[in-house]
C-alpha cells in the first residue's frame, strides 16, 4: 500500500497546466502523457513496480467512479466541466424467441464448429453430408500482455 501511496504523491505533484481550476480532458492527457514519459525516462523508478501501481490505483478510481456514478439523480446536468446526458435504456429484441432465427444460428454456430475442426487438421474433413469442409484463412491477432493480480 506504501507504494501506491508513493506513486499518488507522485501524481499529486505533477503540475497540470491549464487556465481552468479543473483541466479539461485534453489538458489532462496530455499531462498525464508527460507525467509518465517522464518517470520512465528519469529511470529512477522500475517500470513493473510502476504499472502495478497505476493498475491498483486505477482500479480503485474505477470502484470510487461507479459508486458516485450510481449515486447521481436520474437527470441531465451540467457542473464542474462535465455535462451530463441521461439516457434510457430502451428494449432489446430477443431473436432468440424466433425459431427460424435460432434453427439459423444453431446451423452457424455448428458450421464455425466444423469449420474450426477443419483448420486443426492436417488431413481433408468431410460433413456429415459427405461434403468436403475447406480449410478457410486465419487472420492473426495482435499480441498483448495479460496482466492479474
Amino acid at each position: 500500500m506504501e507504494r501506491t501511496k508513493d506513486l499518488f504523491l507522485m501524481m499529486q505533484e505533477q503540475e497540470v497546466s491549464t487556465s481552468n481550476f479543473l483541466p479539461t480532458k485534453k489538458e489532462l492527457k496530455l499531462s498525464a502523457e508527460h507525467f509518465a514519459n517522464n518517470l520512465i525516462e528519469n529511470g529512477e523508478h522500475n517500470p513493473q513496480e510502476l504499472y502495478a501501481q497505476s493498475l491498483r490505483l486505477k482500479e480503485a478510481l474505477v470502484i470510487i467512479e461507479s459508486i458516485l456514478k450510481k449515486s447521481l439523480p436520474d437527470e441531465n446536468f451540467e457542473a464542474f466541466g462535465l455535462k451530463g446526458t441521461y439516457r434510457n435504456g430502451g428494449d432489446t429484441i430477443n431473436y432468440t424467441d424466433d425459431l427460424i432465427y435460432s434453427n439459423l444460428k444453431n446451423q452457424l454456430d455448428d458450421r464455425a464448429e466444423l469449420l474450426k475442426l477443419a483448420v486443426k487438421t492436417d488431413c481433408e474433413f468431410y460433413d456429415s453430408e459427405g461434403e468436403l469442409v475447406e480449410k478457410v484463412s486465419t487472420t492473426p491477432r495482435k499480441s498483448s500482455l495479460a496482466i492479474s493480480f
